[in-house]
């Protein structure tokens, strides 16, 4: 027994002893070499190596089994596919994508057909439902910390939106805003959270959480974005006043896109008229959308004439004709062509805004020329439209009205309006649309901090520098008061002036479009090492978001891989296959071997490579 403990504690003895008592019970009687030759052959050379060439071909086994989960893996999360099946067992004609697609690895390679699903160990399959979700977690893990890596405990701005998943459960998209070392400004998705509920205290208390696990800094926010829900922006108790009070620098600008909804939602529900006209329109949209028949009939103009003959609902056929007479009348033409072309206007802003490549200099200069274009469109809109309107309802059959005739007001037809047609539709239509227009842009637009867009608009490259302030951009700079010191703007103020002359004579410089295009050209060029306060005051601006248009679109990407077949799925896994699937350009970059070395150090394995 002494002998025995003490050969234990080597591994090459102990593993001498499991190999010679295998071999004992193996072979039992007299033939067993062990009772034969004694401990002679212990020190056999060639026994032992045979040993250690099985572990290690078990290892290659295990390790070619790992990466075909790997692989398959890999796949499923890049196209959100579903991974179990309703049915995994052997004899199942559809064992799920995840099983299927190992399946199909190893019909393509005869090493791998060898060592997995059947072929493999019972307990060392690699195929399990825990297995999947681990080696999600793995990737994304390393998604998450090359973002963070990225990010490079730099400043940045948080973007934050809510949506209810395909389980009515409440999900909280984050969205990080930042420039990267290459002077790109990138929005780079971090996460899902689930949240019992969306009052502001709970969606701190989750930003908190996500911050403390990734270990990142409340204090290295300088920017909020977020919709124009209360709970998000409100002055005293939201979510933007919560983050505030911790941290003055992280001025908060409400979603440009949302406040571009608002502005046209506006001008429906406070004119009369227009509210009519999108009402029946909604109408309509129901009526065609119950059934592909009718979505058919619709091209070819036969549906409204077809329902109000032909349907068995009482409530449709009544709707059918009121429609008919409606899109019959001058009212519906004319409004059509107005909303065609106020709604053209603002939907080009629209798309606009949802570029994440535009600074915010940039989306008000756009916001700006649309309310440009309306102003145009007032003064000199009105013979083009009308122009239309008659055109369309001579080509339709659609009555005509003489613009000179007194106007006859249908709510009241026997009462005399003492106002010709003229003047109701230029007057009391066109004019107080576009008026109502015109000023929902001020309002909604005045927001923002007027003397910080002022100041930001001094760093444009537009024109050849032509609106550079220094002062202004002094004054910029005391908006941050974390990142420069009292030293520093008298620092920059200096580097201000030679910053100017030296970038204005650099060709390179010539025709940048934007603050972007600025930052990016600066990294390429080194000035931003010559000129370090003035790229650090860029950097600042360029945080700023225009459109939370980035997590708007994270939301359809979870309707792809949470679905209603799949409407268990838990938070964690919801969580990993949305930042493998969103942030698809790190993912893409994980290797097998990173892969191989994470998911071994998560926890203890039955194989250690």
């Amino acid at each position: 027994m002494r002998w025995l403990e003490y050969s234990i504690k080597t591994d090459k003895a102990f593993c001498l002893v499991c190999y010679l008592f295998r071999d004992y019970t193996e072979n039992k009687g007299g033939s067993d070499e062990f009772v034969t030759k004694g401990f002679d052959t212990w020190k056999n050379p060639k026994r032992l190596g045979d040993h250690v060439g099985l572990n290690e071909a078990a290892k290659n086994e295990y390790k070619i089994r790992l990466n075909a989960s790997i692989d398959a893996c890999r796949y499923q999360l890049r196209q959100g596919l579903h991974f179990g099946g309703h049915d995994e067992s052997v004899e199942s004609a559809n064992r799920g994508n995840f099983v299927e697609l190992v399946k199909y690895i190893a019909d393509q390679n005869e090493f791998v057909s060898k060592v997995v699903l059947e072929n493999a160990p019972k307990n060392n399959q690699m195929v399990s439902h825990k297995i999947q979700k681990e080696l999600a977690h793995c990737f994304a893990e390393e998604v998450i910390q090359s973002i963070i890596q990225e990010l490079d405990h730099d400043v940045f701005c948080l973007m934050v939106d809510g949506s209810a998943d395909v389980s009515t459960k409440e999900q909280v998209a984050v969205v990080f805003r930042f420039v990267d070392k290459k002077g790109i400004v990138k929005e780079r998705y971090v996460g899902l959270i689930h949240v019992q509920e969306t009052s502001s205290a709970s969606l701190k208390s989750a930003i908190d959480s996500l911050f403390a696990k990734r270990g990142l800094s409340m204090k290295r926010l300088r920017g909020q974005g977020y919709d124009g829900a209360s709970n998000m922006k409100g002055q005293f108790n939201g979510l933007r006043s919560l983050i505030l009070r911790e941290n003055s620098s992280a001025y908060y600008v409400h979603c440009f896109a949302h406040q571009l909804q608002l502005v046209v939602v506006a001008v429906s529900k406070k004119h009369f008229e227009v509210s009519d006209f999108f009402d029946k329109i909604s109408i309509l949209l129901n009526v065609v959308g119950a059934s592909c028949k009718r979505q058919d009939m619709i091209r070819e103009d036969q549906l409204l004439e077809y329902v109000e003959r032909e349907g068995s609902d009482g409530t449709k056929r009544c709707q059918a004709n009121g429609l008919l007479r409606y899109f019959h009348t001058f009212d519906f033409v004319f409004y059509l062509q107005l909303m065609l072309l106020i709604l053209g206007l603002t939907n080009d802003l629209s798309k606009a805004l949802q570029d994440k490549d535009h600074d915010i200099f940039n989306a008000m200069s756009l916001v700006k020329s649309t309310k440009q274009q309306l102003c145009k469109l007032r003064e000199n809109g009105w013979d083009s439209v009308i122009g239309k309107v008659n055109s369309f309802c001579e080509k339709n059959n659609t009555e005509l009205l003489i613009m000179e005739e007194e106007f006859v007001d249908p709510k009241r037809p026997r009462k005399r309006s003492n106002i010709t047609n003229l003047h109701y539709y230029q007057v009391e239509c066109f004019y107080t649309v576009l008026d109502m227009q015109i000023q929902e842009f001020n309002d909604r637009f005045d927001e923002i901090n007027t003397e910080l867009l002022g100041c930001t608009a001094s760093l444009s490259p537009i024109h050849s520098f032509s609106q550079f302030n220094q002062s202004k951009l002094v004054r910029l700079s005391k908006f941050y008061r974390e990142d420069f010191s009292s030293m520093e703007r008298v620092s920059l103020e200096h580097q201000l002036g030679i910053y100017i002359d030296n970038i204005s004579e650099d060709q390179r410089f010539a025709n940048l479009e934007g603050l972007g295009d600025l930052a990016r050209v600066m990294v390429e060029t080194k000035k931003h090492l010559s000129h370090p306060l003035v790229y650090r005051l860029l950097k600042l601006v360029l945080t700023l978001h225009v459109a939370t248009a980035t997590v708007e679109r994270s939301f359809p990407s979870m309707k792809i891989v949470k679905t209603t077949l799949r409407n268990r799925m838990g938070d964690e896994f919801l969580n990993d296959c949305m930042v493998c699937y969103t942030e698809k350009d790190h993912f893409d970059k994980v290797t097998i071997d990173t892969m191989v070395k994470k998911f071994q150090n998560m926890g203890d394995r039955r194989m250690t490579l």
